[in-house]
């Protein structure tokens, strides 16, 4: 057994959020070639200066996919308390199915839009150096879902899931100067403040003045509105009332196969129209598309896009 200073997991100097630098593999390597069954403590490594630093959330997770990429190993199996990664939430929608492989870019957007199966940086570690995850429940022996590269099998899914992220709030500013550096007089404040902004709308403008509304993470939203409350106090971007927000959630399909199906997107408005859920932001990335709706709307959309796409059809 070793701890993770014993196995060289150099990392970082970041204070209980450290990032994975290399492993030094020697001592591993050396104790598997002695036939041993070498177990490493999660969660830990060593910084160059010799301090003891934790990776943060994920830390387990983000050690296991380190070390076998340090040791070549065919594959790292994350044993947790779900028996795989399914097309939603099955608390959610009764119908979701689980997936046999998905790959690792639909698995980021996933995780990173509020699936909980594997935490983000597991996954970019493992994208970063081809290591192929292996999602089974720790309560059973059965197959669970493969993370992998692209293959066309997988090209050939339009939709792989549907996921719904409720810790979304959404900030607007009224009456902002519609003018060259406002925009980033308000967004550079926020990233200085750790704040991370996902959607960003600006209206149309009228008489030199327009709103500018924007989403963040609920853990994020106090130092938002902190920032933003000052910056229209100040007037230096000539901002007025700043509306917060919170009763809101972010629901989203992922899929690779988006690349080359039109009218997707289009397909998930007419879904949620359909059911009289009003859509108050949108955004996009080559294999997703998200939505901001009003909270109360969660379930319901979830449940109508999984059906729509027909993702609890066995494939």
């Amino acid at each position: 057994s070793l701890m993770g200073h014993q196995a060289r997991i150099m990392t970082d100097s970041a204070h209980t959020k450290a990032r994975i630098t290399r492993v030094a593999d020697e001592r591993l390597r050396a104790a598997i070639g002695e036939g041993r069954v070498v177990i490493v403590a999660g969660f830990q490594g060593i910084d160059a200066a010799g301090n003891i630093t934790t990776l943060g959330r994920g830390g387990s997770d983000t050690s296991a996919v380190a070390i076998a990429a340090a040791v070549k190993a065919d594959v790292c199996e994350i044993y947790t308390d779900v028996d795989g990664v399914y097309t939603a939430d099955p608390n959610v929608c009764p119908s979701a199915r689980k997936v046999a492989q998905i790959s690792y870019e639909e698995m980021l957007e996933l995780a990173s839009l509020g699936a909980k199966v594997l935490q983000i940086r597991s996954v970019e570690l493992a994208m970063k150096y081809a290591v192929k995850i292996h999602v089974r429940s720790s309560f059973s022996d059965a197959e669970g879902t493969m993370v992998t590269g692209e293959d066309e099998s997988l090209e050939s899914v339009v939709v792989a899931g549907v996921t719904c992220d409720k810790k979304t709030a959404k900030v607007t500013i009224r009456n902002v100067k519609d003018e060259p550096g406002v925009v980033a007089g308000v967004f550079e404040p926020l990233a200085e403040q750790n704040v991370s902004v996902d959607m960003i709308i600006q209206n149309v403008a009228i008489d030199g003045r327009t709103d500018l509304t924007f989403t963040v993470s609920q853990d994020d939203l106090s130092r938002a509105q902190e920032v933003t409350q000052a910056l229209a106090d100040s007037d230096s971007i000539g901002g007025g009332e700043v509306l917060i927000d919170d009763d809101v959630v972010k629901v989203s399909i992922v899929g690779l196969g988006m690349r080359s199906h039109a009218g997707v997107a289009s397909k998930m408005f007419r879904l949620l129209a359909k059911e009289g859920v009003n859509i108050q932001a949108i955004t996009t990335s080559e294999i997703k598309t998200s939505c901001l709706i009003s909270a109360k709307y969660a379930e319901l959309a979830v449940r109508v896009l999984h059906d729509g796409f027909g993702l609890g059809q066995e494939i």
